[in-house]
């Protein structure tokens, strides 16, 4: 990849644009080169594990290089995109100097070293030869021949008689080794100087233990059919939420309760809102009725808005409810969340919902919108199912899941009839939330939906 250096270049890096995100895939390049770029102008789409964000480019000027292709995961800090700003200094960047070489140094012609001489005596010459001189009595004997020495006393040879080379051993060990048939050439010494030992010539005649062979595991390849299988490939938000869901899982000790409720009159309640003038253009549905019922429980019973700090052994109290909606997307389930949703009304809550409900399903949901939740509503219903066990979104000790509404024969007045009925589970972390509390909050949802006029006496 070719490093420009020219002043007019600038290096537009891959931001964070999450907390402490680390990289990010780029999804798709709204520029070519060539292109003539404005500041503020959105040059790419990036999928981070938390969600898809567009990327608009700081300064003026013209695409020169796209530095990655798309589909290419690239680390936060490095640079993706460079722009001609024909001599406009970006916002907060500095010029790339341009490198400029040096001359290398004149090496001076070597010069041949000057022959080592030995220091002698004014008057007096270099010896040409050495003089051999007998080593005085009492000097150390050479290496070689103190070996030969002890190999020839040990030998029961005379010092000074030549002898062949074999194993350094004393009479009574080469007569034992004689006896047990043990060839000391074959002995491995353990003694001074090399010598063979009694022990070594016993260790020589004891069996050799089986060398212990290690069989290594069979490597299994798994099998992969192409025309049968497809692969993909774990990454983005889908990676995020599957480390997110099994860190929850295993972190905080879940617990889940359940009920089955007559939800007959939230839904005629649904069917009044939508002719109401102010609720006039919001998005009306169970949903936001059961959102509300939540708030309520939560007013009532605030303990339950809370979270668990591990490292410093603290149960955190929330005094706002930032409400999360689980979302199903193309890209993997994403919890953005309602912020201060404690503090709307129900139009501004409508309101609220539509818009992440909308900007969920486009992709465009931001990272700041998935951040700061405290608890989590997911609506299961949507697809025919009952109810579920949900696991809680990390940092938040409660998720309320709402399963599909449909007509069953229920006890009414005393008389069985079919009515609108729902089952609702709410799963809380037991660290904090006990089951008085999680009961309490679950019952009072279930009896707002029964009876929707509690939201004006309750909330």
């Amino acid at each position: 990849m070719t490093t420009m250096t020219e002043a007019s270049v600038r290096e537009f890096k891959m931001p964070d644009v999450g907390e402490g995100l680390t990289e990010a895939e780029i999804l798709k390049w709204y520029v070519q080169v060539g292109d003539t770029v404005t500041d503020g102008q959105v040059v790419c789409e990036v999928e981070t594990a938390k969600a898809a964000v567009e990327l608009p480019i700081p300064y003026d000027g013209v695409v020169r290089e796209l530095r990655f292709p798309e589909g290419t995961t690239v680390d936060v800090g490095t640079s993706i995109i460079a722009v001609d700003v024909s001599g406009g200094a970006a916002p907060g960047e500095t010029p790339a100097a341009p490198v400029q070489e040096e001359p290398a140094p004149v090496q001076e012609e070597a010069k041949p070293a000057a022959p080592a001489r030995t220091p002698v005596l004014v008057g007096y010459g270099v010896s040409t030869s050495a003089t051999k001189r007998r080593p005085r009595k009492g000097a150390e004997i050479p290496a070689q021949e103190a070996s030969a020495a002890v190999q020839a006393e040990l030998n029961g040879h005379a010092p000074g008689a030549v002898v062949e080379s074999r194993p350094l051993a004393k009479p009574p060990v080469r007569k034992l080794a004689k006896d047990l048939g043990v060839d000391l050439a074959t002995v491995t010494p353990s003694g001074p100087d090399g010598v063979i030992t009694r022990e070594d010539v016993h260790a020589a005649v004891a069996p050799a233990p089986a060398p212990q062979v290690q069989v290594a595991p069979p490597v299994v390849t798994p099998t992969y059919d192409s025309t049968r299988e497809t692969r993909v490939p774990v990454k983005g938000v889908r990676k995020m939420t599957a480390a997110a869901m099994v860190g929850s899982a295993f972190t905080a000790p879940h617990v889940t309760e359940f009920v089955t409720v007559d939800v007959t009159r939230t839904m005629k309640l649904v069917e009044e809102l939508k002719q109401d003038k102010d609720m006039e253009g919001l998005r009306v549905n169970p949903l936001l009725l059961i959102a509300k019922a939540l708030l309520v429980a939560i007013k009532r019973n605030p303990d339950i808005n809370a979270s668990w700090d591990e490292a410093a052994q603290e149960i955190v109290l929330k005094h706002y409810v930032n409400l999360g909606i689980a979302a199903a997307t193309p890209r993997g389930l994403i919890v953005p969340n309602i912020k201060d949703a404690h503090a709307k009304t129900l139009p501004q809550l409508a309101q609220s919902l539509g818009e992440l409900v909308s900007t969920a399903r486009d992709g465009k949901t931001s990272p700041g919108a998935m951040q700061g939740g405290t608890v989590t509503i997911t609506n299961v219903g949507v697809f025919g199912i009952d109810t579920g066990t949900p696991i809680l979104n990390p940092g938040e000790s409660a998720i309320l899941a709402v399963g599909t509404i449909k007509l069953q024969p229920w006890v009414h007045k005393g008389k069985v009839k079919p009515r609108q009925v729902t089952t609702l589970a709410l799963s809380f972390d037991h660290r904090l939330v006990d089951g008085e509390l999680g009961s309490k909050v679950l019952a009072d949802v279930a009896a707002v939906l029964e009876q929707p006029r509690r939201l004006i006496t309750w909330g």
